[in-house]
């Protein structure tokens, strides 16, 4: 396909050539390759005519075009949920990147939303995991992104999540009060654990709720009190009901080494149960304005994640 880039020149970029911004847009591409791709008659710094030598400043706008470019498939199909004066509400898809990977450049919620919105200097105001589904914020513009990322912890009052785990707790509700950090005899890095005793780390809350149940699987409601890494998954994890098809926090972290080494069978991927773990961003309240009441955004598309798996177990 021919894919169309567009980007504002950052600071580490300022006073190099075109072409080595390029080319350090690509890491895992040969420079004669990926040459080879760009479309030359496409090269503009700031809508004007550019050529490869040209140095650029920050701030100065690059836009190319490259044929026959490719990278790994991901899921497009994003989708606006409310929509405000700064800001807009959008529902990601699972094994949807936000913003660039190494990998993937063209195809991220941000990039997406860019192309194919009325707002093409959309900026991210917070992230979530690849495989995580649901609520990204956005500011429709740049100066916008910088007066609501400063106030992101007021302007979202309340984070709802949803998570389809393996088992039925024994409790209703209940709420997780600990402190989470990595451990040093852990094989997987990144991954989170609940402090042991005497063990230092950063505090972290969240308060679960059964909402429904089927055969070894159950429907948690998860509101983060806290914002941590990984942080409803270690709990979960913690309290014997991790996420299907977690890779890290179930199964004792096995499908994660074995991925990352190639070696995921067949059996394997049947065990894991889902390309993505099952957990999406479901609700956010929020607080625009001091003193008024909170804006309520839900993601529904969850609701069919349920169902479609519970059809799956009953099979």
């Amino acid at each position: 396909m021919a894919a169309e880039f567009r980007y504002v020149v950052p600071h580490k970029f300022s006073g190099i050539t075109v072409q080595q911004s390029i080319l350090d847009c690509f890491p895992f591409r040969e420079t004669e390759t990926l040459l080879a791709m760009l479309d030359y008659s496409s090269l503009k710094v700031n809508l004007q005519p550019a050529k490869l030598e040209d140095l650029l400043t920050v701030n100065d706008e690059l836009c190319y075009r490259l044929n026959n470019y490719h990278e790994p498939e991901v899921n497009t199909d994003w989708h606006l949920l409310w929509e405000g004066d700064e800001i807009i509400a959008v529902h990601k898809p699972a094994n949807l990147p936000v913003s660039r990977t190494t990998r993937n450049i063209y195809n991220t919620l941000v990039q997406l939303v860019r192309r194919e919105s009325d707002w093409p200097d959309a900026h991210l105001l917070h992230r979530l995991d690849l495989e995580t589904s649901g609520i990204v914020l956005l500011a429709k513009t740049k100066e916008w992104a910088s007066k609501w990322q400063p106030k992101l912890s007021s302007l979202m009052a309340e984070k709802t999540y949803h998570a389809i785990v393996y088992g039925n707790p024994k409790w209703d509700s209940t709420v997780l009060e600990c402190e989470l950090s990595t451990r040093a005899d852990s094989p997987i890095r990144c991954q989170m654990h609940v402090c042991d005793s005497g063990q230092k780390g950063k505090a972290s809350k969240t308060s679960f709720k059964v909402l429904q149940t089927f055969e070894g699987y159950s429907l948690i409601e998860c509101q983060l009190l806290t914002g941590r890494k990984h942080q409803i998954r270690a709990h979960l994890a913690h309290l014997g009901h991790p996420i299907v098809g977690d890779k890290i926090y179930a199964h004792d972290g096995q499908y994660y080494l074995k991925r990352i080494e190639n070696q995921l069978t067949e059996q394997d991927e049947n065990m894991i149960q889902t390309n993505h773990h099952l957990l999406s961003a479901y609700k956010v309240q929020l607080q625009l304005e001091e003193g008024v009441e909170p804006i309520t955004v839900m993601d529904e598309n969850f609701s069919a994640t349920w169902q479609t798996f519970v059809s799956k177990c009953r099979l």
